[in-house]
């Protein structure tokens, strides 16, 4: 029997960050994860001279704390940042034709991609009377702020595109939360951000693209190298958790005291879990499941089915990434941008593109462009059954129509993902909140996974760090000054 103070279930982006910060603070912690290696779906790879990056790309981080963390997990020394070609424009899709998509409002209202009514609609946003709702779609708060042709044009293709996610379904309290949050607080978009400006409520921070020398997988690895190396933590690969029960007064466990601030009478929990040499047992005062929804629904199931019930119901969108290099005298545009976005209107296979070789630098053969495109999600779900052959046909055609590329590519791979990112579909306002109340009926019961506070790294890393700081004030630690600065756990539609 062993004893911890903190296990910790899943070794993706999520269990390493809320690993990594626990360890920091000399929290005596265990990572468990089923397969052979750490790092979730995070994934790099060398293939015929090019770098891929089979999920996440980049990170786009403007909060502190993510510095912080990459600062003093000691990644600074590997981080590589966009190349200047990157970032002069964003292209999308419109009537097969690529265009630049301004970023300042003054170059929104004159750009030729909206008509003269779509513009006039933009422009009347601070007359719309404030409304909205908990289960408001993403589809429904931008027609009502902002008109359907905004929708179809430009919000439509970043939620498909950035997020696999349908604006109709996707929850807009969830998926939106700064705009959403702007309207509550000023009644419209436009007023919020005027005010904000004139009351200096702006970020601290510009934004920052960056990458790793050899790509995404470095952080996961760098995160996993330390846990190894601790004195105080541990990460278990090839172990696989089959059961987890609450150890409550009645059943003493060795050294494990009552958790403070809860009314009820656990003591910790009791987990086992299978693997090659056999089975281990843990103790443990808190427990993260930080493993995908699915399997965190099983682990509740005999705690408590109502909770195991709203994580089972979680959707995920399936995904294919089809990586294409090509010579770059056959590709008849600069690629003088980060790639492009596509309207579902415009009917196209793919929803996305991303010019890898003009974000980061050596990641293909010299005189090579890397293109990653992005197939499937809630446009085409069932296109992750499609054979190579027509996966890799259907993406060129779209390729060839809009960057006029001649000849086949040099090297084509795919990499698909049956459950690729959680979607905040239906009444997700209403789900967390359910959650968040049945997680405290059970004390030292944890959550750190992306279905709860948003999918990217960066939210990962900003909401596994408020959720150490949780455990650690429950554990009675106390940290070091300079840990971290006062901050409290936000819900999901406040994180992203």
């Amino acid at each position: 029997m062993t004893e911890k103070d903190v296990v910790i279930i899943g070794a993706g982006i999520s269990g390493l960050s809320i690993a990594w910060w626990l360890n920091r603070a000399g929290i005596s912690t265990l990572v468990l994860e089923k397969s052979p290696h750490a790092g979730g779906k995070i994934e790099s790879s060398k293939h015929q001279g090019y770098t891929l990056e089979h999920a996440a790309s980049m990170v786009t981080n403007y909060r502190p704390e993510v510095n912080q963390f990459i600062s003093d997990a000691g990644l600074d020394r590997i981080k590589i940042h966009k190349q200047a070609l990157s970032q002069e424009n964003r292209y999308l899709l419109h009537k097969g034709q690529l265009l630049t998509v301004p970023t300042k409002l003054s170059g929104i209202l004159s750009h030729r991609i909206w008509s003269l009514r779509g513009k006039t609609r933009l422009a009347m946003e601070p007359l719309i009377p404030k409304g909205g709702n908990a289960d408001e779609t993403v589809a429904q708060f931008i027609r009502r702020r902002l008109g359907n042709e905004l929708l179809e044009t430009a919000m439509e293709p970043f939620v498909a595109g950035i997020l696999a996610s349908d604006p109709e379904k996707a929850n807009a309290y969830a998926v939106l939360p700064r705009l959403t949050a702007l309207e509550q607080e000023y009644g419209g978009i436009l007023k919020g951000i005027i005010r904000s400006k004139i009351s200096g409520k702006r970020r601290a921070m510009i934004s920052d693209v960056f990458s790793f020398q050899g790509g995404m997988q470095s952080l996961t690895q760098r995160l996993a190298d330390t846990l190894h190396l601790s004195s105080h933590a541990d990460l278990l690969c090839g172990h696989s958790v089959n059961s987890l029960e609450p150890v409550n007064s009645l059943e003493p466990v060795n050294s494990l005291e009552p958790v403070k601030g809860h009314t009820n009478q656990t003591k910790g929990w009791r987990l086992t879990a299978k693997h090659s040499r056999g089975e281990l047992s843990v103790c443990a005062r808190h427990v993260v499941l930080a493993s995908p929804a699915r399997h965190s629904s099983e682990m509740t199931k005999a705690i408590d089915p109502e909770l195991s019930s709203l994580l089972g119901g979680i959707e995920y969108a399936p995904l294919s990434v089809v990586h294409l290099g090509f010579e770059q005298e056959k590709i008849d545009h600069p690629l003088d941008g980060s790639g492009f976005l596509i309207p579902g209107k415009e009917g196209y296979a793919i929803s996305g593109n991303l010019w890898m070789s003009s974000i980061f630098d050596k990641r293909t053969p010299q005189g090579y462009a890397l293109l990653s495109s992005y197939f499937g999600a809630c446009r085409t779900p069932h296109a992750i059954d499609y054979s190579d052959e027509k996966t890799v046909d259907m993406v060129l055609n779209d390729l060839r129509k809009t960057l006029n590329i001649k000849g086949d590519p040099h090297m084509a791979l795919i990499k698909r993902h049956s459950q690729a990112m959680p979607l905040y579909h239906g009444s997700y306002y209403d789900r967390c909140q359910n959650i968040s109340k049945h997680l405290e009926q059970h004390a030292g019961l944890h959550i750190e996974a992306n279905y709860i506070g948003g999918v990217s790294i960066r939210d990962r890393i900003c909401h596994s760090k408020a959720n150490a700081r949780k455990i650690i004030h429950q554990l009675g630690h106390q940290p070091n000054p300079d840990y971290v600065e006062e901050e409290r756990l936000d819900p999901l539609w406040q994180q992203s």
